[in-house]
């Protein structure tokens, strides 16, 4: 495989382990010409006569992100879809990290749940004092800006839920973007669809068979729904939104991360397997639908870095693991949710560099696809 391809197929995968902020980059790099060799000064060779001069090549120039050795931290944040309404605050409601250890052979998924109840520090960009609360408010607190309430600031609201995720977590950030759900709409949309293995019969609360939006009344949906039945399917862009949002099924939004989950890992593969890396007008319409449904955080690297320090991890070395967590309740009401032990021992040895080790002892935190 030459230079250039291996960098698009680098790109083409991150596409999808940083919600598609991979895309982007791939549309650069087409448009790249393999860097030329730069000539060396002449060495000997072995001769019985003189010396002549054998042109060498010096060492060509290190690849972006060369120096990425690992341990890397991804934060993979998907927003609601009411970011266009002007004044209305972008709430994270998908939150996934993705965590690659030192060498970069393997890869780790997991989600946080969007009512985790955590600690979210004081940020004065935005005004917010800080408190204890769900963590899907600090991508809405963190995206305040003051003087203007029409126009909220994706980037910020970012800031705030990657320095909560980190404190939570105990990891560093290295990385990461946020997609409203249109954008992701629109990326499975370009790639032709998704297939995947529905693990659940899931009923859509949103949406009816033919994919029209159901009618509301006051805070109820009404009307046929569209059903995922259990089994391997074919899902477009829609259909695949739609059935990694529902989270009143068995399960609640447990079910929901690990489906958001599948949902990813299964996009990967097919970038891979469809050679996307190898069309650039396929690649082109990626980044076309994308437009500005993606925010890039790169925390002072450049995406091309991560890119190509990414590219020689396979598909199937993506591990992805489900949190357990129970309700929290304060008074008989509901507060939100914690991680039961099992959960926040998974951190402490992600933390300690021994995850293979403790999932090889808690099996059923490994999600099957």
């Amino acid at each position: 495989m030459t230079r250039r391809r291996w960098w698009l197929g680098s790109a083409a995968l991150l596409a999808v382990l940083v919600v598609a902020a991979g895309a982007v980059l791939t549309t650069r790099l087409v448009s790249r010409p393999t860097p030329a060799p730069v000539a060396a000064s002449a060495a000997p060779g072995p001769s019985a006569g003189p010396a002549t001069p054998t042109p060498t090549a010096a060492s060509p120039t290190p690849p972006p992100g060369a120096d990425i050795r690992g341990p890397l931290n991804l934060l993979l944040v998907g927003v609601d879809t009411r970011v266009s309404v002007p004044g209305w605050e972008p709430h994270a409601d998908a939150v996934l990290v993705l965590h690659v250890p030192a060498g970069l052979g393997r890869a780790y998924l997991f989600s946080l749940p969007r009512d985790l109840v955590v600690d979210i520090p004081a940020y004065p960009k935005s005004g917010y004092p800080g408190g204890r609360t769900k963590l899907t408010h600090a991508m809405s607190y963190g995206s305040r800006v003051p003087g203007d309430k029409l126009h909220p600031s994706t980037a910020q609201g970012y800031e705030l839920l990657r320095s909560t995720v980190s404190r939570y977590t105990g990891l560093r950030i290295d990385a990461g973007a946020v997609i409203t759900f249109g954008g992701f709409d629109k990326l499975v949309t370009a790639l032709g669809g998704v297939d995947l293995y529905v693990d659940q019969r899931v009923t859509s609360i949103h949406r009816r068979p033919d994919g029209r939006y159901r009618n509301r009344v006051g805070s109820t949906y009404v009307g046929p729904q569209m059903v995922y039945q259990k089994g391997d399917r074919h899902l477009n862009g829609w259909q695949a939104l739609d059935y990694a949002r529902q989270r009143y099924t068995a399960g609640g939004d447990y079910t929901r991360q690990r489906h958001q989950q599948q949902l990813i890992r299964a996009l990967a593969r097919k970038i891979l397997d469809q050679g996307l890396a190898r069309d650039p007008d396929r690649v082109q319409q990626v980044v076309a639908a994308l437009g500005r449904t993606l925010v890039y955080v790169g925390g002072g690297r450049r995406l091309i870095d991560f890119a190509y320090a990414l590219g020689g991890l396979p598909a199937n070395r993506f591990v992805l693991v489900g949190l357990p967590g129970d309700a929290v309740g304060s008074g008989g009401s509901y507060r939100g949710e914690q991680l039961r032990p099992a959960g926040r021992q998974f951190l402490a040895a992600l933390r300690a560099g021994k995850t293979d080790g403790f999932l090889a002892d808690h099996p059923s935190l490994k999600v099957r696809t």
